[in-house]
């Protein structure tokens, strides 16, 4: 008698009311959630994109001075060469839209990133969406497909990008700009400089979860900016760059 009462228990006790609701909880197949995470993940990739990609300093000449920004001074639609060509609250304009535009690619990554965690999405790290909306808009500014892929060098947009990734990190980079900047009027110096010491100050500055692809982004964004100055760097070397500020030159290309 007390063996099968005994016995009873235990095949009621897989029955209890916890197990119960554990198991009434709905289940997402492996493959469904994976799917719903590439979706998740190319939908954000494809908006940063979109919103870097927006040609500020070409709409700006556009509208307010009826010129086209490319067929001007080194014909990159930054904010140098919108500064150079005579629009100074343009260039200004132009750096603030484009850094902004950065800050809201990587603001708006963090809110997917949250709205999927609360939606019972397994993201392993919000700073893994951050950095693939932060290099999607930095991609989406540097190659537009609405001009052809031919971009801006990416500071201000990297710059945007990261002033919310890794904030304490950018501010210090910026100041590496603007010193080299005030020391050499080598614009082009202060972006080379500025972008090569981002990832250092990440490393010293960024504390908390920093997963690997947070880490390598860092790397490929001031690689980029870097890559996309090539030519000012050889006119560095071989004397040829203007200086910020100095009379105009004959027009070399970007």
């Amino acid at each position: 008698m007390l063996r099968s009462r005994q016995a009873n228990r235990l095949r009621l006790r897989p029955h209890s009311p916890w197990r119960a609701s554990a198991s009434a909880a709905p289940q997402v197949p492996g493959g469904k959630l994976a799917f719903g995470m590439l979706l998740a993940n190319l939908l954000i990739a494809v908006a940063a994109y979109l919103l870097g990609s927006i040609p500020t300093g070409y709409l700006l000449i556009r509208i307010f001075r009826h010129e086209d920004i490319r067929a001007i001074g080194s014909g990159n639609i930054g904010a140098t060469n919108v500064l150079r060509s005579g629009g100074k609250g343009l260039g200004l304009a132009t750096f603030l839209i484009d850094m902004l535009k950065g800050c809201a690619a990587v603001y708006l990554g963090r809110l997917a990133a949250i709205s999927l965690i609360a939606h019972g999405l397994p993201i392993e790290s919000i700073r893994n969406i951050e950095a693939l909306a932060a290099l999607s808009a930095v991609l989406g500014h540097m190659f537009p497909p609405w001009l052809r892929f031919r971009g801006g060098k990416g500071v201000a947009t990297g710059f945007g990008v990261f002033l919310v990734a890794a904030p304490l990190a950018a501010l210090a980079a910026i100041t590496v700009f603007i010193l080299t900047i005030l020391i050499t009027r080598y614009v082009s110096l202060g972006s080379v400089l500025g972008s090569a010491s981002f990832p250092i100050f990440a490393f010293l500055l960024v504390h908390g979860d920093r997963p690997p692809f947070f880490i390598a982004v860092q790397f490929i964004v001031a690689g980029l900016i870097i890559a996309k100055h090539a030519p000012n760097i050889q006119r560095l070397l071989t004397g040829k760059e203007s200086r910020f500020g100095a009379p105009k030159r004959k027009p070399e290309p970007a």
